[in-house]
Parts: C-alpha cells; structure tokens; sequence
C-alpha cells in the first residue's frame, strides 16, 4: 500500500489554497498555543528564581544536544519524499524507537558527568527525570510527519493548543506548589506527552514498528545530513550557555537566558511553524523551477514585516517591558535584551533559508551553514566571557553579520535568487521598522518618570502608529500581498 503522494492534485491553485490554509492553521494554533504558554510563563518566572531558570539551563545543554539527534529529520526525509509506502512507514517509527531508546541511555550516563561540569549535583537528578522526553518522541514525530506530507496542518494544530493547555497548567501548578525548578522539568514532559497522544489519534498512526532497515538507505542519508545542521545548530544555541555555565553564577546565567527567551520569541515561537509550512510546501513545488524562489521571497517579505518592528520595539522598550511582564527582581535582563534584540533579525534571515535548501534536496547546505555559524559564535563566545553575561549578548553583535554574509552567499544560489532579490524583500520593512525605533527613542526620553506599564503603553501605542505610517509610506506592496493572502485573492506573480 503506497502512502499519499506529497504533490497537489489539482494544480497551483489548489496547492497555493492548501498553503493559505496551512498558514492560518499553523500559524493561528501557534499564536493561541503561545498565548496560553507565555501567560503562564510570564508567571511562573514571577513566582520562581534566577537560580532555578539557571539550573534548568544547564540541563537543557545536554537534552538540547540529544534531541538535535532524535530522528525528526528522518521524519523530515519521509515528508520530502514523493511516494512513500507502509513499509517505510513502519520502517520509520522503528528507526525513531530504536534512536531514541539509545538517546534515552545516553542521556543516564551523561547525567553525572554534566554534574560535575557545572558543580552542580541537582544537574543529574533533573536530566535522570528528563529522560521521559526520548520515550514519547516517536509518538509525535511519526504523526507530525504523515500530518505534514498531506499538509494536514488543522490536526496538527489541535494536537498543539491542547498539549499548550496541558504544559501550562502543569508548569503554573507546579510553581504554585513550590516545586521550585522541577516545574520547569515537568511542565515540558507533560506537554510533549499530549501533544503525542492527540497527533497519534489524529493520524491514526499507531502501528507495529518495523527493524528490518533493508531499503531505507534514503530515509538513512537524507535524515542523518538533517540530524548533522540540527547538530551544528544546537552547537550554535547551546555554546553560550555550556560556555557561561562554568563562568558565571546560577543567578547570572538565568539573567542570560531569560532575556534571550525574549529576544528569541518570534524566532524561536513563530518562525520554526511557518518553516515547517513552508517546507511541506517547496516539496511540493519542486517541478515548478521558479515556483520556490518566488514563495522564499513572498515569504520573507510577509516575516520580516512583523520580525522587523518585534525586534526593534523590544530594543526600545526593554526596561518598561521587562518590568512589565516579569517584575523588579528581573531588571537585569533588561539592558541584555537590548542587546540581543539588535542581532536577532539577522538570525532571523538565516533561519529562512534552511526549508527551501532542504526542498531542493540540499540538507548539506543547512547542514554546512550551522557548521559555520556554530564555529563562529563558539569562538566569539569563548572571548567574549570575561565580560560576563554583557559581553556574550556584544559577541552576538560583532559575529552575526559577517556570518549571514557566508550563509547567505552559501544558500542564495541554491535557492535562485540574487542578494539584490532578498535586500528589496527586506528593505521596506527595515525602513519602516528603523523610523519607528526613532520616534519611540524620541518619545521615550520625552516623557516623564511613571510606572512601568502605562510607561509601556505609551511606548507601544507610538510605535504602532509609527510603523503603520511608514509602512504606508515604505511597503505598501508588501502589504497589498498581504491582503491579499488572507483575503484569499490571487497573489500577484
């Protein structure tokens, strides 16, 4: 029995309705699902320490490593495949459980060694109980993977919202039950549990693994070039905080973490969904030459029109934001947050390019791009330490630029398009975006002492007008596309 082909069936309309679709879904159930999350982080973080965010992070370098290897880019070779059939299938969830029980034991014996590498002994305990995560992955990532070849996105999205419920009731009920940092282990456990289950019900996936591994050399190769960016990309989150566990204090390192917690929303929250639409998509695309270079670029123009002034409004209005959402006892995040918000559109950029190199069949381009960029910020971080937690939000500054020039002079070729096509994309945008920072620095610095919030509200109303105005002045045709997606009009070519 062969699984349903990944091409459209009636043709680019059909398949750019299926795109609109997923969209709204993918992206509607990651805005509510966020909603939900960050109303009870927000409050979690009042209600817990520095000390337990910092704890936490040091676990998350080795769950964070593991999970770079835990077959979802297997799952990623089954949905770039045209034809897959039941044996794959099947050979596919044995490939996940096989991989993940390894992870799973990995993992146990790794728990004192990264104990005594941060001198630490809770460190062991927490990544004993996080062991739970690799036992539930291939319940999620086959469904997630069948779900997203047929671009199935709604399902997927009720399977998100009720596992948000689920993670954020159990990390605000932990924390209210003075769990301290165990509610920060908890709360992800419970929320990858549901949304395995709900994906499993859904895709009407459960079903006998297969060992027998004769014939799934490409599954093999195409998710093991995956696993090896996912690797270089993990190397690249993950070096600062491996880096600064042994420099600064529990405290400091979750002062660090929290405030690139901030400057990482948008790109880690709502641009990793829309590339998993945007990959199911350029799969399908691949007989069409010029059909992925045009959906890349449509696609940046319409991100960077909410990345732009996300990033340059949080810039701007740290301290009140900061004080707004997590309190007094947090003010130290602010001006780091300042500093992160500058380097993340350019992370942003790099982040685009990976869905539509792994379309083209070119997972080694991703692959090579996290190669560089891992090397680049881990020597950047390595001297940038003895400045504490400042001077590892500086070396995001300093090394980003130079190394997006690499990556994109890398990716742009295999995509189709110019430097000169990705600068006019952004450009309105960034315009935009850079004269509404300016008036809100303005207005800032105008108005008189008041508390956080209304201080916050001003600042956010005045960026709000701003932007619209430039981008009425700047964009108009990036907003006209707009429109029109969601309208439901046909795009322009």
């Amino acid at each position: 029995m062969e699984v349903a082909s990944n091409q459209p069936s009636n043709g680019a309309e059909s398949l750019g309705s299926q795109i609109r679709r997923a969209v709204i879904w993918r992206s509607g159930s990651q805005i509510l699902a966020q909603t939900l999350q960050w109303a009870a982080t927000f409050l979690v973080i009042r209600i817990l320490d520095p000390h337990d965010y910092g704890l936490y992070a040091m676990t998350g370098v080795v769950l964070g490593f593991l999970n770079m290897l835990n077959g979802y880019g297997l799952a990623s070779g089954l949905i770039q495949r045209e034809h897959v059939t039941e044996h794959q299938v099947r050979q596919l969830f044995g490939m996940l459980i096989a991989l993940n029980v390894a992870l799973a034991l990995a993992q146990l014996a790794l728990a004192p060694v990264a104990a005594r590498y941060y001198g630490q002994p809770a460190v062991a305990h927490l990544l004993r109980v996080q062991v739970l995560i690799y036992f539930i992955t291939p319940f999620a990532a086959l469904p997630y993977a069948l779900l997203s070849r047929t671009m199935d996105f709604r399902r997927q999205a009720t399977a998100n919202v009720a596992a948000s419920i689920v993670g954020a009731c159990t990390a605000l009920g932990g924390a209210l039950a003075g769990w301290g940092v165990w509610a920060l282990v908890a709360a992800p456990i419970a929320l990858f549990a549901a949304r395995a289950i709900v994906l499993t019900w859904n895709a009407h996936s459960l079903m006998w693994p297969s060992f027998d591994f004769r014939g799934a050399g490409h599954l093999a190769r195409f998710g093991g070039i995956m696993a090896a960016g996912q690797f270089f990309w993990f190397l690249q989150s993950q070096a600062d905080v491996f880096i600064a566990g042994r420099h600064v204090t529990p405290h400091l390192l979750g002062i660090y973490t929290t405030a690139l917690f901030l400057a990482q929303i948008f790109v880690s929250k709502f641009v990793p969904p829309l590339n998993e639409v945007a990959f199911s998509a350029y799969a399908r695309m691949q007989g069409d030459a010029a059909a992925i270079p045009r959906g890349f670029l449509r696609a940046l123009r319409v991100i960077m029109l909410v990345a732009m002034p996300f990033y340059v409004g949080l810039a701007t209005t740290a301290d009140p934001l900061v004080l707004s959402a997590l309190g007094d006892k947090w003010g130290e995040v602010a001006p780091i947050v300042r500093l992160l918000a500058l380097a993340m559109p350019l992370m942003t950029l790099h982040v685009l390019y990976a869905p539509a190199c792994d379309a083209r069949g070119r997972p080694d381009i991703s692959a090579g791009n996290g190669a560089f960029a891992a090397g680049m910020l881990t020597i950047a971080f390595l001297v940038s330490i003895r400045w504490g937690i400042t001077g590892l939000a500086w070396s995001w500054i300093a090394s980003y630029p130079a190394l997006l020039a690499i990556i994109s002079w890398r990716s742009i070729p295999v995509i189709g398009v110019s430097a000169r096509d990705v600068a006019a994309a952004i450009a309105p945008s960034a315009i935009a975006a850079l004269g509404m920072g300016a008036v809100v620095l303005m207005a800032d610095r105008a108005l008189p002492t008041m508390p956080p919030h209304p201080h916050l509200a001003i600042l956010v109303a005045t960026g709000a007008a701003t932007y619209g105005l430039w981008l009425a002045l700047f964009a108009r045709g990036t907003l006209r596309e707009l429109v029109a997606m969601v309208r439901k009009r046909p795009l322009p070519a």
